[in-house]
Formats: C-alpha cells, sequence, structure tokens
C-alpha cells in the first residue's frame, strides 16, 4: 500500500511538473510572422503609446488570486444583474440600397449595417457563453436578430481575438452560409481559417476595397489581444473606417481603451464620419472607477466621439455579457449624464434598442460638441456618484 500511495504522489508530482513546463508552450500560437514595426517587435505586438495597467487592487484584495476568484464566483459585491433581458428580434430588410443606412443592434459589440446595398457584420457573437469550452459569462440578452432571420451578409469586420469579439462558431456558421468577406487585422485570420472561414488580414493603415466607391482601412485603437494568456499579444487589434462613396463614412471602434487618444483623429482623417460605434461598459473592475488601460468607460468614449467628430455614435459592448463590476444599465446612463453636463447633444450619442433597426442620416456637421474640458469635473457630479 504504502509503494502504490508513493507511487501516486510521485506520478502526480511529476504529471504538475510536466503540465507547468509543457502547457503553457502548447497554449501559446505564433498566428503571425513579419517584419518588426512601429507596434510589432518580431514576435508580439504592443501599443505605440505604451502599455497601462487594466485596473489596480483595491486594499484588502488579497492578490489577484483572490481577487480573480471572487470575480468568477461573483461574491466580489458587485451590484446585482438582471438574470436575462427580454428581448423581441427584429427581422432586417433584405437589403437597404443607395445612401440609407441602417444599423442594428444586434448585441455587445454586433452591429448590423446596411447601406449601399451591402449588409456589414461587426465582431458577430451569437454564442450563449463568450469563454474557452463552456467556461466564460453567460449572455444575458438574446441577440437582437436570430441568426436564421440575419440577411446574406457580405462583409464580417473582426477587432481582435477575444472570445466576445472572434467567435468561431459565429464565423463557421456565417461561413458555410453566405462565404461573406471578413477583414481583420494581422495574426487573427489564423484563427478564423481554424474555424473552417478565410479571412483578409491587415496591419494599421492598409485598406481593402469591397467593390468600387466602397473599402474598409484597418485604423488603430489601444487594446490587446490573447486566448489562453500564454498566447498574449500574437495576434493585432484594431478598429476599421468603412468610406462610403456618399453620406458620410462607418467607424467601428472595436474594443479599445484610450491609449494616447490621438487614434480618433487618424481615423477621422479619412473623411467625415456619418455613424460611430463606440463601446462604453465593462470599464469598472473594482468599486469606483472610471476605465481601464484597454477599456473606456462613459467618460473617455465622449472624448472620443467629440474627436472623431462623428455626426452620430451609438454605445456599444454593455448590457449582454457581464464582464465587469458596474449595474448593467449604468454605462448608457452615465453617458447621458456626461453629454448633458457637456452640452453635448444626447440625441447624437444614444443608445440603439436591441433588434431596433435605426436610420441614420447622412452626415451634417454637429452643431454642437461635448466640452472635454468639462469630462473630468463632470465625473465628480453626484449623479454620477451615485450610479453604481
Amino acid at each position: 500500500m504504502l509503494k502504490i500511495i508513493a507511487a501516486t504522489i510521485l506520478f502526480l508530482v511529476t504529471a504538475v511538473c510536466l503540465a507547468v513546463t509543457i502547457v503553457p508552450r502548447f497554449l501559446d500560437r505564433i498566428y503571425y510572422v513579419g517584419p518588426r514595426s512601429d507596434h510589432f517587435d518580431g514576435e508580439r505586438f504592443f501599443n505605440p503609446s505604451g502599455e497601462e495597467e487594466t485596473f489596480r487592487l483595491p486594499a484588502g484584495a488579497g492578490g489577484r488570486a483572490g481577487f480573480f476568484w471572487r470575480y468568477l464566483t461573483g461574491s466580489d459585491g458587485r451590484p446585482a444583474w438582471p438574470k436575462s433581458v427580454p428581448v423581441t428580434p427584429g427581422k432586417p430588410e433584405p437589403r437597404v440600397e443607395g445612401d440609407r443606412l441602417v444599423a442594428t443592434w444586434v448585441g455587445h459589440a454586433t452591429m448590423l449595417l446596411q447601406t449601399q446595398g451591402l449588409n456589414i457584420l461587426t465582431d458577430p457573437i451569437w454564442s450563449d457563453r463568450t469563454g474557452p469550452l463552456w467556461f466564460g459569462p453567460r449572455r444575458v440578452t438574446e441577440p437582437g436578430v436570430r441568426f436564421e432571420d440575419l440577411p446574406k451578409i457580405d462583409l464580417v469586420l473582426i477587432s481582435h481575438n477575444h472570445y466576445d469579439h472572434l467567435d468561431q462558431p459565429t464565423l463557421r456558421k456565417l461561413w458555410d452560409r453566405d462565404r461573406p468577406m471578413i477583414v481583420t487585422s494581422l495574426g487573427n485570420d489564423a484563427l478564423i481559417a481554424a474555424a473552417g472561414a478565410k479571412a483578409t488580414a491587415l496591419d494599421w493603415g492598409q485598406h481593402v476595397t469591397i467593390r468600387p466607391g466602397v473599402e474598409v482601412i484597418v485604423t488603430r485603437n489601444h487594446h490587446w489581444g490573447s486566448r489562453w494568456f500564454t498566447d498574449r499579444n500574437r495576434a493585432l487589434w484594431s478598429s476599421f473606417v468603412v468610406k462610403l462613396p456618399s453620406g458620410g463614412n462607418l467607424f467601428f471602434a472595436g474594443d479599445t481603451g484610450l491609449g494616447d487618444g490621438k487614434w480618433p483623429a487618424e481615423a477621422a482623417a479619412y473623411g467625415p464620419i456619418r455613424l460611430a460605434m463606440i463601446p462604453i461598459g465593462a470599464f469598472r473592475f473594482v468599486p469606483g472607477q472610471m476605465e481601464s488601460g484597454s477599456h473606456i468607460g462613459p467618460g473617455n468614449a465622449v472624448r472620443i466621439f467629440d474627436r472623431l467628430g462623428a455626426a452620430h455614435a451609438i454605445p456599444i459592448h454593455w448590457g449582454t455579457y457581464r464582464l465587469s463590476f458596474e449595474a448593467r444599465e449604468t454605462p448608457p446612463a452615465m453617458l447621458a449624464t456626461l453629454l448633458r453636463c457637456t452640452g453635448g447633444d444626447v440625441t447624437r450619442f444614444a443608445p440603439a434598442g436591441v433588434g431596433v433597426p435605426t436610420e441614420i442620416a447622412p452626415y451634417a456637421p454637429p452643431a454642437t460638441r461635448p466640452d472635454e474640458a468639462l469630462i473630468d469635473e463632470c465625473l465628480k457630479s453626484p449623479e454620477i456618484a451615485a450610479l453604481e
């Protein structure tokens, strides 16, 4: 019996040692091979404006392991979320021709954009969970459009490789059904290929023509990428400009922090922006936090909206999957309060109902713009402080 116990212990110790040595390397992947640049060191991508800590642990957190355990188990005192949110799914038109633009928020960072006879999807995810295998946050808000009710999709934009943005099961279904053109940033095409689909992967500043008068430009933002932690930043993250022949351009911010704050102006330099899709959620990982290094909160969303000079914007990346500490309705409530406080027009940057088609007028110069100098002071207001 002692020999059996000793052999078992020896086996377990050996297995653990081998796992610690082998598993991280096994989970690492080389998604891209190419020349060095101002955001690629030959092995991994990086933000040219520098990395930022995603969040600071609160006093008494007991280290990162304890913090993440309480986060994953929901025992960190976070505000309650509903178990589910009722949704009446919409049924989009098959096509929207000419300069008409109809935007339908499916949920999270997934938007259906219909214009110029094209049907475009951003970061499509119809999965119930966002994470590897059966792990990850569960969907609280059902998709605003049933997958079977989607019109034929012509173009898909994939901003980076996090599970809530690059959803392989959804991409596989889209590819099998429609064979859309998929545009992404460097390295993510390897993960898309693993889903059985084909993608065009581009660097920041590169572009691809979809049809005469319509092109997609991969633009800079401030984020990071990983599927298994050890493969961190092996693939690039991005935002996108969709240049249209008339009526103004589209801008999809993807998932982003503020970084140096210069990249919105870089996107705006390609032409006036008719509609921007800007994230406002998953910004609070400890009580009172207003942003993180890789996620903007409503305060910096207002800054980005102003720097883009967009005629209209729809907030995304909130209310679908619970990824952080804030209450579900806090991001849009905070956004509206900040816009009023800074003199902005709340109708120009307003939430869209899930599954509700929204007609977007052609670009016209904004009559009023929020005053960025007031944002920090407005964030200290009692109305903002009252939001969990």
